[in-house]
């Protein structure tokens, strides 16, 4: 009874505390989402009615991510520096610093993979499960404490095929709190690109996510302050992506392109730096770099704060080198390499987006005038998909 009732006050406690500080947290937010990058071939978002709408759904969702995420406490703050100085001194020993490839091993062949019939759905769909088989390397810090996550162990994804001969594939790469069925095929419009385009569609689920989860919340262990967590999530998202490749390739997929929008464009985007047999790589709405998202939406006076109880930013995202899609050249050749960004974004800013793009040399890209959440109804979006998929040649001009 006693344990009830402490678990009951501490869990108004919180959500007392969350409703005083997220109006606080958001107001004190720069909202500057419009300065845009400045580049030739690039254009600049314009304000208006349309923009303001668009950003408004953006603020909205950045608003309950804010009043429910799940953070570190201040008990894990002497461990999570602890661990960022052990895993600096291990990576600058590796020499995987100089050059992130090293830090990510070839993946294993596929062995064993289970296909059932998916859950309930609009979409009739199956369900792939295998073991992930990712491991961090010895001697990194966490490395217990990440296979301890025992249902992330498993990989997932939602599967829709064609019956008859074989055809291209699209794997569609899902960003952050995605990862159930009906959430991710909202996201990438599977029934168009299944149905309309004719396209064999395979959803991985990301670490920490959905079957996967951890936490209360799909997501969560991904973005706590947990930095070391972090990258341990997005290695093992990228080692999981290039095994469900690499096993279409091996059943006999006519041609393989990757997919991803958001942190999933983050994870495509690094998945291009390591395997050169995509026959398409498209980043949508992409982020770059995790510690500037962390300096683009956390207030200064939080910031600072965070710097006072250990959490040294700078040193983060030296150690977070190891998993940034802009610290290696892609493999993928120039050709296939395409991109799409919101000009007025508020989540995964353009200037990520823009970074991306001068780091692939200036692909095909579309910048449209909208948000992170406005992608869904972009014409300039389902057009460079189009384009994509045509001049890779997984779909033909009558598709």
């Amino acid at each position: 009874m006693r344990e009830t009732l402490q678990t009951t006050l501490g869990t108004a406690v919180e959500v007392a505390a969350r409703a005083l500080l997220t109006p606080l947290f958001m107001g004190l937010r720069r909202s500057d989402a419009l300065r845009g990058p400045k580049a030739p071939g690039i254009p600049r978002a314009v304000g208006g009615l349309a923009m303001a709408g668009k950003g408004f759904l953006d603020e909205f969702f950045f608003a309950t991510e804010v009043a429910s995420a799940t953070m570190v406490t201040l008990r894990d703050r002497e461990r999570c520096r602890r661990e960022v100085d052990q895993a600096l001194a291990l990576f600058e020993e590796q020499g995987w610093l100089d050059d992130p490839t090293g830090y990510h091993g070839t993946p294993p062949a596929l062995e064993h993979v289970e296909i059932g019939i998916g859950g309930w759905g609009w979409i009739p769909h199956r369900h792939l499960r295998f073991e992930s088989g990712y491991v961090p390397h010895p001697g990194e810090p966490g490395r217990e404490r990440w296979m301890g996550y025992e249902a992330n162990r498993t990989a997932h994804a939602w599967v829709l095929d064609h019956p008859g001969a074989p055809r291209p594939w699209i794997v569609c790469v899902p960003g952050y709190r995605m990862g159930h069925h009906l959430v991710d095929f909202t996201g990438f419009r599977a029934r168009w690109l299944h149905e309309t385009l004719g396209l064999n569609v395979a959803i991985p689920v990301m670490p920490l996510h959905g079957p996967r989860r951890i936490g209360r919340r799909g997501g969560d262990g991904f973005f706590t302050g947990d930095f070391v967590d972090t990258l341990h999530a997005q290695a093992q998202a990228v080692w999981d992506v290039r095994r469900l490749v690499a096993w279409l390739q091996d059943e006999g997929a006519p041609a393989v392109g990757a997919y991803g929008i958001s942190l999933g464009g983050y994870t495509t985007a690094l998945v291009a730096s390591l395997e050169e047999k995509l026959d398409c790589v498209i980043a949508g709405i992409p982020a770059t770099n995790f510690v500037r998202l962390v300096r683009d939406h956390v207030p200064p006076l939080f910031l600072g704060a965070a710097e006072r109880l250990g959490f040294e930013f700078d040193r983060i995202e030296r150690m977070l080198r190891v998993v940034s899609p802009v610290a290696m050249p892609p493999r993928v050749p120039k050709e296939r390499r395409y991109m799409y960004a919101g000009l007025g974004d508020r989540l995964a800013r353009a200037d990520h987006a823009h970074e991306l793009w001068h780091h692939w040399e200036g692909p095909h890209a579309a910048w449209y005038q909208g948000g992170h959440v406005s992608f869904l109804w972009e014409q300039e979006v389902e057009g460079i998909l189009r384009a994509a998929f045509r001049e890779s040649g997984l779909t033909t001009d009558a598709a």
